[in-house]
């Protein structure tokens, strides 16, 4: 979708890199916040496809790196807990005073305890998705095994995570120990939503189950099987993502449908927009503010997220012959009680059309069956198969077409 590079202070002025994920049209009916996993960062791939499945929504994503990690400064040595929660408030200001205020609040792993603690300090906040977190923060204590006890020794210890050296000193694990889940959850003053797998092997699934039980209503719970516990799997985080989105629509506070008269009189961009990532074919279409996907099926190397382009073309001829029958019977005051319109599409040598001279090339060939119901006669019947093809989408497909295509610099 579109994302911005934005960056915020924390409490000490440290600058905290960021990237705002919004709708392709710039127009979102609300905010969320998105907090990463412990040492992970902003641009880990579960954590984009999460947040621009969201943007797809239309909800707009403010996902950053913590102090002293990724691209934000400060010294990731001198943060615990606390300081997470106080980067996330001050990133939930930064978007009341830059944007709107975050009324959704994500966050996976450490993070989702993190937003958990934080909802208290960010009164906007409506509901709050956790995925994969564990439900005591000391649980990252017995995830570091035999450094936690160096650390309570030494006062601090380097742990190598995810390929690279963090510094964990004493005071991370004092303040981890220092919170109190089941009182923040039992006063939680937002609607819940716990993503787990069970065959997370990092953060066990009775986490998710404790979150549950600690928080009171309303509480929904998402199994993310068979996903691990990062999201490895695209097909996982996108899931993720659309849960999400479609549980928060129940919550939030929304401007509605997005009638003409309360839109913008400047529309920022108003193209259909597809963006195919660099790992297979799965592609992300905004148009005229709806999301969809498009993929191509398994056998070409796809993963069958979505139909295929050659599938949308159908759909666009499908859905404009009915509209165009119906448009015609309703003008003629005539009774057609329904339109369905099947189609298929298939490549044929040149020679099986009496019209083409080429005999080696190939063709596109259309079938498109019609069925209408309701009271109409023989002659009504005849009139709209003619109709159907001066459809505008026929039209297009069987007239003179040409594309301009430039290369726009990034």
């Amino acid at each position: 979708m579109n994302t911005k590079r934005v960056s915020f202070p924390n409490a000490r002025g440290e600058q905290l890199a960021a990237r705002l994920e919004l709708p392709e049209d710039e127009r979102p009916l609300a905010y969320a916040l998105f907090a990463h996993c412990f040492t992970c960062s902003k641009d880990l791939t579960a954590a984009v496809h999460i947040c621009r499945a969201l943007s797809g929504r239309r909800i707009a994503v403010l996902r950053f790196d913590f102090t002293g990690i990724g691209e934000s400064e400060g010294e990731f040595a001198t943060t615990n807990f606390s300081s997470e929660i106080s980067d996330l408030v001050a990133a939930a200001r930064f978007l009341e005073r830059e944007y709107e205020a975050p009324q959704l609040l994500i966050g996976h792993s450490l993070g989702g305890a993190a937003v958990l603690a934080a909802v208290a300090e960010i009164p906007s906040a409506k509901a709050v998705a956790t995925i994969a977190a564990p439900f005591r923060p000391a649980h990252l204590r017995g995830m570091l095994g035999e450094t936690a006890a160096q650390i309570e020794q030494s006062g601090q210890a380097s742990v190598r995570i995810g390929g690279r050296d963090f510094t964990i000193r004493k005071s991370l694990l004092d303040d981890l120990e220092a919170q109190r889940p089941s009182e923040t959850l039992a006063q939680l003053a937002a609607a819940l939503l716990v993503l787990h797998s069970p065959r997370d092997q990092v953060v066990g699934i009775d986490n998710a189950s404790a979150i549950y039980q600690a928080a009171r209503h309303p509480k929904s719970f998402i199994s993310l099987d068979p996903a691990d516990h990062l999201l490895s799997d695209a097909r996982d985080s996108r899931y993720a993502g659309e849960m999400i989105a479609a549980w928060a629509d129940r919550y939030l506070i929304l401007p509605g449908t997005l009638a003409a008269s309360t839109l913008p009189s400047v529309v920022l961009d108003n193209r259909v927009t597809a963006r195919t990532g660099a790992e297979g074919f799965h592609t992300e279409i905004f148009a005229n503010g709806f999301h969809l996907v498009a993929d191509e099926p398994v056998a070409y190397g796809g993963n069958n997220e979505g139909p295929s382009p050659y599938e949308y073309l159908l759909s666009a001829l499908g859905a404009c012959t009915g509209m165009t029958l119906q448009m015609y019977a309703r003008r003629k005051s005539w009774p057609l009680a329904g339109v369905v319109v099947r189609l298929s599409h298939e490549k044929v040598h040149a020679q099986d059309c009496e019209n083409c001279t080429e005999s080696e090339s190939r063709i596109d060939r259309f079938v498109r069956e019609i069925e209408l119901a309701g009271e109409l006669d023989e002659a009504q019947r005849q009139r709209l198969l003619e109709i159907a093809d001066h459809c505008p989408v026929h039209r297009t497909l069987t007239g003179e077409v040409r594309i301009e295509t430039t290369l726009r610099k990034s």
